[in-house]
């Protein structure tokens, strides 16, 4: 097929399934395209290589980056603030019940002291501010479930049938090739298969969680089948890409978030949300095994990997004593600034240029340090405390948060996903802040809903904001005067 006419194709495709999840009854803000926008961004390729901008020959790209790029986020996290001052009283009430987060960041802030690239390292925490402001938006919504589902819709509809698209055909911008071994791979609206991978998987759980909810849904059939049918082809679109995309670290993790969300959908786990630590507790196990165990070799290559995961341990080894200070670190964003980390690793590591651990707890010991690591380590610890609370509360979105927390903290076994800006650590602050509203218990608007519901019980309760609506009736808002 042309590939102009394949566009034409893959576009109408891309309206239809906007069509088909229509939802005539949500009234969610104008200001949730913000983070939209920014998950479209940091899901795909920067702004600038979108518009073919490239930075002029006297910038350096690795320490001031791209104007244009800077430019917009500086645009997006202006308007952002603007929304969140706005919201002020909800907005507080959300920052309050997430000290963990706030502490990790004001560290990283406090280590740009420290830091050889002190202006750079400012520069990209500032940016990265972004991360919760984008989060705070969606959880602080009049509707805040009915945002969730429209930007899993509205990133999911965009980025995934784009990639492949790209992949098919238009090879030059969907695929690349590996400079070492000439291999080629499938990068699709990416510039990267990790990234295509970890943004594909993270998307497939929200649809996943989407279906599940339909099923159990007591909605009209002839809204709810049109609703399937919008979910379902995107998740048969992402099982695709995820396959052709070569990433198992991310086929790994949706199969372990894919069975956490069956396995507490169940009646028995939904009535003893105890059982929660002891799933966890199996999965965590069953991947770190899968994930780090695989001495002989048989698990990694079962996924695709040789024993050093495809060098990975020989990297860990050589960068971990090139840590500048074992209990700060080099400072936020700065270890791979370092013109002598390049050279060292250039001799340690020769032809295989590094711009990460490819871990993600070695690459924040290398950043902010043991003291780091113990903070983010506090925040993993919190979150999975708050979002097993949350499950007592709403079983079925808290489900969701912690197949994000779990999936998140193996993932980043073999993979830098705790860098912000980037979308596994989007998706936790996610998870973990939107736990936190659901555990707090407290409305963030002073609102209540009128409707009661029974899970899991035959005894109804009063729904947190956060709840998954399962009918029209359920977005009905009342004041508490």
């Amino acid at each position: 097929m042309n590939p102009s006419l394949a566009s034409l194709v893959y576009a109408c495709g891309i309206a239809g399934l906007f069509y088909l999840d229509r939802d005539e009854s949500a009234r969610t803000s104008k200001a949730l395209w913000l983070p939209v926008l920014y998950l479209w961004i940091i899901g795909s390729r920067p702004i600038s290589d979108w518009l073919g901008v490239a930075p002029s020959a006297d910038v350096d790209v690795q320490l001031e980056g791209s104007p244009v790029d800077r430019a917009f986020f500086l645009v997006l996290l202006i308007a952002a603030v603007c929304v969140l001052i706005h919201r002020g009283p909800r907005t507080l009430k959300v920052l309050n019940t997430n000290w963990p987060i706030l502490a990790f960041y004001l560290y990283c802030l406090v280590s740009v002291i420290w830091s050889d690239f002190s202006a750079v390292s400012f520069k990209r925490w500032t940016k990265a501010i972004a991360d919760v402001a984008m989060i705070v938006i969606i959880v602080t919504d009049g509707q805040p479930v009915a945002a969730l589902r429209r930007i899993f819709a509205r990133v999911g509809f965009i980025l995934i049938p784009a990639s492949l698209l790209y992949i098919k055909y238009y090879p030059a911008l969907g695929r690349n090739y590996d400079p070492w071994t000439g291999a080629q791979f499938n990068t699709g609206v990416t510039l990267n298969k990790n990234i295509l991978g970890s943004t594909t998987y993270l998307l497939l759980l929200g649809a996943t969680w989407r279906l599940l909810a339909l099923l159990r849904s007591d909605e009209q059939t002839v809204h709810r089948n049109r609703h399937l049918l919008a979910q379902g082809s995107l998740l048969a679109m992402g099982i695709y890409l995820l396959t052709i995309t070569h990433s198992s670290t991310s086929s790994l993790c949706f199969a372990i978030g894919v069975g956490l969300l069956l396995v507490t959908s169940i009646r028995f786990v939904r009535l003893h949300a105890g059982s929660v630590h002891v799933i966890v507790l199996i999965l965590l196990v069953t991947a770190g095994m899968a994930a780090l165990l695989a001495g002989t070799g048989g698990v990694a290559s079962a996924l695709g990997r040789d024993s050093t995961f495809s060098g990975r341990t020989d990297i860990w080894a050589d960068v971990i004593p090139l840590a500048p200070n074992w209990l700060v670190g080099a400072g936020f964003e700065s270890f791979w600034l370092s013109p002598y980390v390049h050279q060292r690793l250039a001799v340690l590591i020769p032809g295989l240029p590094l711009n990460e651990a490819h871990n993600g707890y070695i690459e924040i010991y290398l950043e902010l340090g043991c003291v780091g690591l113990g903070l983010l380590v506090l925040v993993l610890i919190d979150g999975y405390r708050r979002s097993v609370s949350a499950f007592r509360r709403e079983p079925a979105l808290a489900s969701l948060f912690i197949a994000y927390i779990l999936t998140a903290v193996v993932y980043c076994l073999t993979e830098a996903g705790f860098r912000m800006v980037g979308a596994i650590w989007i998706f936790l602050l996610l998870s973990i802040i939107g736990a936190s509203v659901i555990a707090s218990g407290v409305p963030l608007r002073g609102t209540k809903l009128l409707d009661t519901s029974k899970e899991g019980s035959n005894e109804s309760r009063t729904k947190n904001p956060l709840t998954p609506a399962t009918s029209r009736s359920d977005y009905r808002w009342k004041t508490i005067r």
